[in-house]
C-alpha cells in the first residue's frame, strides 16, 4: 500500500500530453491527475467558502481515464502504459513519434501532495520517468521529486518555500508576487488569472514581468492551441 493513508491512490485522469503551462512548456509528459484538494472540495456549492476560489480543474472523484489504485507498483504501470500508448501511437498528426529517453509524469490535481509518497516515487523512477509536480506548497514534498513547481493560494500557509519553479496565479489579493520574491526558487513565472477578467489580467501580468524582470509571463498554451 502507499504511504499516504494505506488507502492506496484516487486518481481522477491520466493522459498524453504536452505540458501548456510554465519552464517545461511545451514538453510531451503523461499528466497524473490526483483527486481530491486541501483548499477546496471541487463542489460548486462549496466555492464560496472556500480556500481557493479560482480554480477551474475537475478533480473530484475518479474518472474513466483515472482510477483507484490499489499499491504504487499498479499506478506506476499505467502512467507507464499512457506513456508507451501516447508515444507509440502517434496522437498528433497520426505519424509515429520516436519516444524520448527520459520520459516525464506530471504529477497535479487538487494538490497531488496529498497522495505522493516515497513507494510512489520510487515506482515511478524504476521505469524510467522523471517525476514532475505541481502543489499549492502547503505540503512540503517528500524526498526524490526531480521537478518542484508550486502554484501558492492567497489565505493558505505555505510550506514549500523552495523548489525549481514558481508559478503565481495573478492577481491575488494577498497573494502578491512581492511576498515570494526572496524564496529559493529557478524559474519565477506569473500566470494571468482565467475567467471573465482574463484580457484585463493578462495585461495586468505582462506589466509587472516589464516592471519586475525576475518573473516571466506564462500562458496557458494547452488552451491556447486547443488540446487537453
Amino acid at each position: 500500500m502507499g504511504e499516504n493513508g494505506g488507502m492506496g491512490y484516487a486518481v481522477k485522469e491520466i493522459f498524453y500530453t504536452l505540458q501548456g503551462e510554465g519552464a517545461q512548456s511545451g514538453r510531451a509528459a503523461v499528466f497524473c491527475r490526483f483527486a481530491g484538494c486541501n483548499l477546496w472540495s471541487g463542489r460548486e456549492e462549496d466555492r464560496a467558502s472556500a480556500v481557493c476560489r479560482f480554480c477551474d480543474t475537475d478533480f473530484v472523484g475518479v474518472g474513466e481515464d483515472g482510477g483507484r489504485f490499489a499499491d504504487a507498483e499498479a499506478l506506476a504501470e499505467r502512467i507507464w502504459e499512457t506513456w508507451v500508448g501516447g508515444v507509440g501511437a502517434g496522437l498528433i498528426g497520426g505519424s509515429m513519434a520516436e519516444p524520448m529517453a527520459e520520459p516525464m509524469v506530471v504529477m497535479t490535481g487538487g494538490e497531488p501532495l496529498l497522495q505522493v509518497d516515497a513507494a510512489l516515487i520510487g515506482a515511478v523512477h524504476g521505469r524510467g520517468f522523471r517525476i514532475a509536480v505541481e502543489t499549492n506548497g502547503t505540503i512540503t514534498a517528500p524526498e526524490g521529486l526531480d521537478w518542484v513547481c508550486v502554484s501558492p493560494k492567497a489565505g493558505a500557509a505555505l510550506r514549500q518555500t523552495r523548489g525549481d519553479e514558481m508559478k503565481l496565479v495573478y492577481p491575488q489579493k494577498g497573494a502578491e508576487p512581492e511576498r515570494f520574491a526572496g524564496m529559493e526558487f529557478r524559474h519565477w513565472f506569473l500566470q494571468p488569472m482565467d475567467g471573465p477578467m482574463r484580457e484585463a489580467n493578462t495585461a495586468a501580468a505582462l506589466g509587472y514581468c516589464l516592471r519586475h524582470p525576475q518573473w516571466r509571463l506564462s500562458l496557458q498554451m494547452h488552451k491556447l492551441v486547443g488540446i487537453r
